[in-house]
């Protein structure tokens, strides 16, 4: 016999969350991408592009303020990640959690999915995710898409520089999305399919070593530093860079690279101090003849 002190939960017909379309999806994901480098602040960093690409989709379902203004403060909390890798896919994953949740609280008044769960999923993702983006889009493709632009740029076209930006914004563009729905079809299984797996691993080895490859063209191609320094012996005239050359062609260029790669993994990643300091010790070796 049911209890007659509890009242059931009653569903309010104009509380009913609207379904998610893939308009809605599509459009969380064009919001983040174009929003997520502008609003930078000290406690939240880029918080508030998440939540304006959320805005559109909490609206539709929940339909009650109480609800909506909590699920605005939920992703007001501070949050960072790549772009692509890891915005398109926690976007993805939290439109899928928020639906969850509103069908959840409209059909029984109460949830499983708790601000903390979300939270947690986002904060768990968000650095793991930015790792493997940034080493494959700013390490690797970034640099494969200069290699392709600096012929054109060398021979005075214009597209040798519009070329790496463009092709990078579209690489971008079409691997968020692409990430963006696989992450709300997922839900919190796409971080199970891109952080694990031999596969997944697989992939990411092989663009690295594509990606030091490529770094090695453009050294050995477009870093040009010899040695002007001679002198004379009874064998007649020698020359600093012959000997170099006889050790290893290439050798200065090669150098040069090798300090500055030391520079960044032991000391600090600051490629403004980098690019003074390469630029004082060749100013002053140029200075001094043996450059």
């Amino acid at each position: 016999m049911e209890n007659p002190i509890v009242e059931p939960y009653k569903k309010k017909t104009d509380l009913k969350p609207e379904e998610i379309t893939p308009k809605d999806i599509r459009n969380s994901w064009f919001r983040w991408y174009f929003a997520n480098e502008i609003p930078h602040a000290f406690d939240r960093y880029t918080a508030a592009a998440l939540m304006w690409a959320l805005m559109p989709v909490l609206k539709k379902i929940y339909k009650d303020e109480n609800e909506l203004n909590a699920a605005y403060q939920r992703h007001l909390l501070f949050f960072n990640s790549n772009a692509s890798w890891g915005g398109g896919t926690i976007t993805g994953i939290m439109v899928s959690m928020e639906e969850e949740r509103a069908n959840q609280i409209y059909e029984t008044g109460e949830t499983q999915i708790s601000d903390e769960a979300i939270y947690n999923i986002k904060a768990g993702l968000m650095g793991a995710m930015a790792g493997i983006g940034d080493s494959i889009d700013s390490f690797t493709i970034m640099y494969i898409l200069i290699s392709i632009g600096l012929p054109w740029a060398q021979a005075g076209s214009i597209w040798g520089a519009l070329f790496p930006w463009l092709a990078f914004v579209a690489y971008q563009f079409f691997m968020g999305w692409n990430f963006t729905r696989m992450g709300y079809k997922l839900g919190t299984k796409a971080a199970s399919e891109l952080l694990s797996g031999q596969k997944s691993k697989s992939i990411i080895d092989g663009l690295s070593i594509v990606g030091l490859w490529m770094m090695g063209v453009l050294i050995s191609n477009y870093v040009k530093i010899s040695s002007g320094f001679k002198w004379t012996t009874v064998q007649g005239e020698q020359s600093l860079q012959k000997l170099f050359d006889s050790i290893l062609p290439g050798l200065l260029p090669f150098v040069a690279a090798v300090a500055v790669y030391y520079y960044y993994t032991r000391k600090e990643f600051n490629i403004m101090k980098a690019v003074i300091g390469v630029t004082l010790v060749l100013g002053v070796l140029a200075a001094i003849g043996i450059l």
